[in-house]
Order: structure tokens, then sequence, then C-alpha cells
């Protein structure tokens, strides 16, 4: 099935688009963890931090290059924002993946546990890990 296109967002919700399978890193990374995570996969863009199941922050792989201390903690150089809700409307989930480097944004809901991501495709034409349930 195909993915859903990011033009077809209007009447969807964020959690329609929802790429719920993703990995969140523990709290306790390190950059040098943070890293590797990166290196296993081209299609990692972007590390969410979570502390019980609850959003604490993002990283790119800009955030833990250089000459960072590999033993450092990930969270101490990692970037708090922004998260979308579950209800929000998909355009504003696919809006502002869009003005990230990653083009991804955590899904966050209002107790803060981190729910998956909305995550646009390279092409900049759908949305990742969805299906429009047509052919």
């Amino acid at each position: 099935m195909p993915k859903i296109r990011i033009d077809q967002a209007d009447e969807l919700t964020v959690a329609d688009v929802t790429h719920a399978k993703f990995t969140a890193l523990p709290a306790t990374v390190t950059v040098g963890e943070v890293r590797d995570w990166f290196a296993a996969s081209t299609s990692r863009r972007q590390a969410f931090v979570a502390d019980d199941g609850r959003y604490v922050d993002s990283l790119t792989p800009a955030d833990v290059g250089g000459d960072i201390d590999p033993a450092r903690a990930a969270v101490e150089v990692a970037q708090d924002g922004p998260t979308v809700s579950p209800e929000a409307p998909a355009s504003q989930g696919r809006d502002l993946a869009l003005q990230t480097e990653a083009r991804r944004i955590p899904v966050v809901d209002g107790e803060g546990v981190l729910l998956g991501v909305v995550a646009v495709t390279g092409d900049m034409q759908s949305f990742c890990g969805t299906s429009s349930g047509g052919d």
C-alpha cells in the first residue's frame, strides 16, 4: 500500500500519520552511544531521548558531532524542542517536521509520553511509516 502523501494531510490528524515504529534512547545515553546509534542506519535522522516513556529531548547527528566527549551525557547537548500532539491536524505535524533538518517531529501526548514521530520522506512527498490503504 502506498504511503500517505503530505498533500493529503488536510483531513487527517497527527495520529493518522504517526510513525509508531521508532526507538527511544534512555535518558542515561551518552554522546558516544548516540553516535553509534546514528551510524547503524542512514535512515536515522533524529534520536529521541525518553525517561520511563516520557519525552525528554531530541538529538541530530550534528548535536553529537565534532569533538564532544563521547562519555558526556547526551541530554547535555540535546535540543528541547518542538513536539506535536496526536490530536493536532496532520498539516501542523507536516509543517513542523519540514521546518527541521531531520524532517521529523516527536509526537507527545498531554502527559508527556512519547507516542511516535511524524516523519517526512527524503523526497518530501509522503509520511514515513504510513499507508493510505489504497493501491
